[in-house]
């Protein structure tokens, strides 16, 4: 019997003052009891216990030894008990990543307003457009668009990213408006280079139609702050998602175009490193931003509720 083991043993009998009692509560045998109690004596090279008809009662020894260890157990079971208590509070550091433009203007407001809930908690956001890795990097949680593959990962739906088709007004006066999909190829258009077919664009009409455009342009990119400065400067067309484009559109810097088509429009989720074990922040953090993904929750109101 180890040590931790054989100090439990000995708190038991103290506190029951019966070997009996001790074996009972511990679900073990007399035997088992009393050759734990013998082999600690014989290590600590001291008698801990007075054995009368009465019963047991600790030597001065033994109830100082007693003290101590009735303190370390009490240490022990603390520590037994962190990792729970850890889980269940939302509290310490939340790692969370997400891209670039998203972690800007969409979710660093709300987890401004998520940080106002709960005193305890400290957030260290990460924004970077390319994947990576959560366990390695020690994320929390990752707001990621589009398909998920197959992973080991937990994930948790929690809504749509719309894209619209946007340009400047004095880019249209200058090339003309665009009203059909085969009309894009005689236009400029800027390219994103990371999501949306690149230079293949997909069209949806109010029937369902599907048409494919492969455009062309001056610009191409991965970064959607350098697409919507392009077209606001009149370089030409883009597909942008709403959360980027509408403050443009709402001062009026940029207009949306070909409205009657549809884009593709990406999975929002929130992506955790265990789909088993999930602590209280995590859990507090997803059910805070499920309920703000509804409806245009890339309007301006939407962001800084």
């Amino acid at each position: 019997m180890d040590r931790i083991a054989a100090n439990k043993v000995y708190l038991r009998v103290v506190e029951t003052g019966s070997f009996s009692r001790a074996a009972s509560d511990l679900g073990v045998t007399q035997p088992t009891v009393t050759k734990a109690i013998a082999a600690l004596e014989k290590r600590l090279g001291a008698r801990l216990l007075n054995r009368d008809s009465r019963g047991v009662n600790p030597t001065d020894v033994g109830q100082a030894f007693y003290d101590k260890c009735k303190d370390i157990q009490h240490r022990i079971d603390e520590a037994d008990s962190l990792p729970a208590l850890m889980a269940a509070r939302v509290g310490g550091v939340l790692r969370v990543s997400t891209s670039v433009a998203f972690g800007r203007r969409v979710l660093m407001p709300w987890l401004l307003a998520f940080m106002a809930r709960y005193a305890d908690l400290r957030v260290d956001l990460s924004v970077d457009d390319r994947y990576v890795n959560l366990v390695e990097q020690g994320i929390d949680l990752a707001l990621r668009m589009g398909k998920l593959a197959d992973s080991s990962l937990g994930a948790r739906y929690l809504g749509m990213n719309p894209w619209s088709m946007i340009a400047a007004p004095a880019y249209l006066a200058r090339a003309g408006t665009p009203r059909k999909p085969g009309d894009l190829k005689r236009h400029d258009c800027l390219v994103y280079s990371s999501v949306q077919g690149d230079d293949v664009w997909q069209l949806t009409d109010r029937r369902g139609t599907q048409a494919t455009v492969r455009v062309r342009g001056r610009l191409r990119s991965n970064s959607l702050t350098a697409l919507l400065e392009a077209a606001r400067r009149g370089l030409g067309v883009a597909i942008l998602p709403n959360y980027v484009a509408h403050p443009l559109v709402t001062s009026g810097d940029v207009i949306r175009v070909m409205s009657d088509y549809a884009l593709p429009a990406q999975e929002i989720n929130a992506v955790f490193p265990s789909p088993k074990l999930m602590s209280a922040k995590v859990s507090a953090l997803i059910e805070f931003l499920a309920d703000r993904f509804q409806g245009q929750w890339w309007r301006d109101d939407a962001l800084t509720r």
